[in-house]
């Protein structure tokens, strides 16, 4: 049960902590030179516990089975980082701008989990996007 829930609890306080960061990001800087820091940070963290949890490993040998999405991810990854930082300086606020995003991104994604990856499309996911619909009205009601 425990390598059910752990990756679960580390996403959710990783975007906990995420979420503070990117709304505190200084108002004077650049988003993307913000980001260049924290991507070198990030290296360095992601190569210090490769190196810790894979005592003996090869990072060289193991770049050599990269594919296409390593790529795209590290693309996208800058999207959602920059994403975050542009919406909390234009006002957003943090309460409701992940709620939003993740209603939008969860009726998409069961979408997603059709077309792409022959996911069932049920009644219960279709009733999880009206409710996801109706949240979003309820949330922007003023």
């Amino acid at each position: 049960m425990f390598q059910f829930i752990w990756p679960i609890a580390l996403v959710v306080l990783s975007n906990v902590i995420y979420q503070i960061c990117s709304k505190s990001v200084s108002r004077e800087i650049d988003p993307l030179a913000s980001l260049t820091v924290t991507y070198l940070v990030g290296a360095a963290a992601s190569a210090v516990l490769y190196l810790v949890l894979n005592r003996g490993g090869n990072l060289l040998r193991e770049y050599g089975k990269l594919n296409w999405a390593s790529f795209i991810l590290g693309i996208s990854v800058v999207g959602l980082e920059a994403g975050w930082i542009y919406a909390y300086k234009a006002g957003w606020q943090i309460s409701t701008g992940f709620i939003v995003q993740a209603a939008f991104l969860s009726m998409l994604l069961v979408f997603v989990g059709y077309f792409l990856y022959h996911e069932a499309l049920t009644w219960n996911k279709l009733a999880g996007v009206a409710i996801c619909m109706i949240g979003l009205f309820i949330i922007n009601i003023k």
